[in-house]
């Protein structure tokens, strides 16, 4: 077990964990624990043994030079605190690793006896998926739980979902039986511009874990990243007419499939989100705002509730090439920062779980 001596006493402390690999689609959920972990300048008090869980031929370490001298990192999942600031602090507890390889029973208990010890009230999971979406329209992000009375009081939607999942189903699965109160934010990636890094994916994963916790996240220059996304996908998209045609039958079928859901209550959060980051109020529940680069317009990243995946299912869709074991992608593998062209829809992409036979989506996971 871990020594936690090193650790202070942390104020009404949440769990955020996000890990690469099956369940991290363009990256989007890891580089959103990473931001956090940068704009608060987290500190790593923790670090999992790598022997115990990762085969090191799927996760390779990495060498690099300090001072002229070889070193190796190996892959593993860390552990920080960062406190957020205001009238009200309170402390986030960060984890941010790769799917392991094995023994993950193991591997949870170990998370779960961590957040014992630290007094964690609730463990926040997140995670990004492949999906119909247009990457034009704000990301859809949905919450999930497999409490009922979760659900009901965050409203967030009771999962339902049967099948093939990764380590953020078994580790909400294991925070159900530990009792600890456990919640899955999962964005839509799209699946036709999978590449990482996606800040657009990331920017929504942080304004709804905002709205989740009641707190104002230093954005930095993730609005203005995203933006650049955009256009650049915009750009790549309008060299090819067929992929273009194709992302208009999306706007079409999501502007459709949205309509009903556009109701005051949800324009309302929308403009109160822009209020507080144009002002730098504190959020409803007394969290003072903190500073953090430009603002994004309303709705410029706005999140939806709507589930991005075929109503009643919830698993991920993988993001990478994985090991038939269901381990998570070599660190190296995506190519971060390359720009490649937007896939055709009619051409046959690369295997990262997202359809079915029958050609639905693949659900994302609790």
């Amino acid at each position: 077990m871990i020594e936690l001596e090193g650790v202070p006493e942390l104020i009404d402390p949440v769990m955020v964990a996000a890990f690469e690999g099956w369940n991290d689609a363009g990256d989007a959920a890891s580089a959103a624990v990473a931001h956090l972990d940068r704009e608060w300048k987290g500190e790593v008090f923790a670090a999992l043994d790598a022997e115990d869980y990762y085969d090191f031929q799927v996760n390779r370490p990495t060498v690099f030079l300090d001072d002229g001298v070889r070193k190796i990192t190996w892959p593993t999942t860390r552990l920080s605190v960062v406190r957020v600031g205001g009238a009200s602090p309170r402390d986030l507890v960060l984890v941010r690793g790769i799917e392991p390889s094995m023994r993950w029973r193991t591997f949870c208990n170990e998370i779960l006896g961590i957040a014992h010890e630290l007094g964690v009230e609730m463990l926040v999971i997140l995670g990004s998926l492949l999906g119909d979406t247009p990457h034009t329209r704000p990301v859809p992000v949905t919450g999930v739980t497999s409490d009922p009375v979760l659900a009901r009081t965050m409203d967030l939607e009771e999962t339902k979902y049967e099948g093939p999942t990764g380590i953020v189903g078994v580790l909400q699965e294991a925070c159900t039986h530990a009792g600890v109160p456990a919640v899955s934010l999962w964005a839509a990636v799209p699946h036709y511009v999978s590449q990482p890094p996606n800040p657009k994916a990331t920017l929504a994963l942080l304004n709804r874990l905002e709205d989740l916790l009641d707190i104002r996240v230093p954005m930095g220059e993730l609005g203005e990243d995203a933006r650049a996304w955009q256009t650049g996908v915009d750009q790549l998209a309008s060299e090819d007419s067929e992929v273009a045609e194709y992302v208009q039958t999306l706007e079409e079928a999501r502007d459709t499939a949205e309509l009903p859901e556009a109701s005051g209550e949800a324009i309302a959060r929308e403009f109160e989100r822009y209020l507080r980051r144009r002002d730098g109020q504190p959020g409803p529940g007394g969290h003072a705002a903190e500073s953090g680069g430009p603002a994004a317009a309303p709705g410029a990243s706005a999140t939806t509730t709507d589930r991005p995946a075929v109503p009643g299912q919830d698993e991920a869709a993988d993001p990478g090439e994985d090991t038939a074991d269901g381990s998570g992608d070599d660190p190296g593998a995506h190519g971060a920062g390359r720009r490649q062209r937007p896939s055709r829809p009619d051409r046959e992409a690369p295997d990262h779980g997202g359809d079915r036979e029958d050609g639905t989506e693949h659900p994302h996971e609790d």
